[in-house]
């Protein structure tokens, strides 16, 4: 049977390059997205074409519980199975800390953080019945892979709110991996750094230009190579878990 992995915030950028990774390599694919449309529609092409009937689009918001309840519903309804989770949905706020009202704030929290949490705590009783009925050999029900921010690790001026909810996600994932862990469930997080995605696209020319001139490897990461990173992290070993695996070129 083939494994199955759920992506959220997979319209684009980093979603949409790490589905069509899963696809090619032989999975099952749940894209999920807040706003759908085109760019979601655009993702299930492209996987359409690599795996066939085997990707499904679940429209809908990952910081509202009850919408994530229905995305794994719907997720095990289609291929009975959930083996790979990866809370990439997200939002940026670039703005001055007395300038972010609750609103935003809120906003950024729930989106980046609590989604995390909420897809976690409903994939869990369905990874756990991916494992083995023999311990024999090492357990391995599942793999949880949270899309971070080196601003997660180190903060960011004027953007309080996202390093907030990076750097949660990043304890977040520490947590997991303790109590997930004799379940057979590795919980990692990767701490991107400058990629080349739509998130960023509020840069000037010369503003994108300053920020790779800080970049030992003199350029931004292509959204493909994050790709890669998160599926063989999702091959690892499961005694690989409550590791924050930061990519960004050299640059924090």
């Amino acid at each position: 049977m083939n494994k199955t992995v759920i992506i959220t915030g997979a319209s684009r950028g980093i979603g949409k390059a790490a589905a069509i990774k899963f696809a090619s390599e032989g999975y099952n694919v749940v894209l999920n997205s807040k706003n759908g449309g085109e760019n979601l529609e655009n993702t299930l092409k492209f996987c359409r074409n690599i795996c066939g009937d085997r990707v499904i689009a679940v429209n809908g918001d990952v910081s509202d519980s009850s919408f994530v309840k229905e995305l794994i519903s719907t997720a095990m309804t289609a291929f009975g199975r959930i083996d790979v989770l990866v809370n990439n949905a997200g939002i940026s706020y670039v703005g001055l800390i007395q300038d972010t009202s609750d609103d935003i704030w809120q906003n950024v929290l729930n989106t980046n953080l609590s989604s995390v949490h909420y897809c976690t705590r409903e994939v869990i009783p369905h990874m756990l019945k991916n494992r083995p009925e023999s311990d024999a050999e090492p357990v391995t029900a599942g793999r949880i892979i949270n899309i971070s921010s080196v601003w997660g690790n180190v903060g960011a001026s004027c953007e309080a709110a996202y390093s907030a909810s990076k750097g949660g996600i990043n304890a977040y994932t520490k947590a997991c991996a303790k109590e997930l862990a004799p379940s057979g469930i590795s919980v990692n997080a990767i701490a991107c750094g400058f990629v080349d995605t739509d998130m960023n696209g509020h840069l000037s020319e010369e503003e994108r230009l300053d920020v790779i001139s800080q970049i030992p490897a003199s350029r931004a990461a292509d959204p493909k190579e994050i790709a890669e990173i998160i599926y063989h992290t999702a091959q690892m070993p499961a005694y690989l878990t409550g590791q924050i695996i930061t990519a960004d070129g050299g640059w924090i």
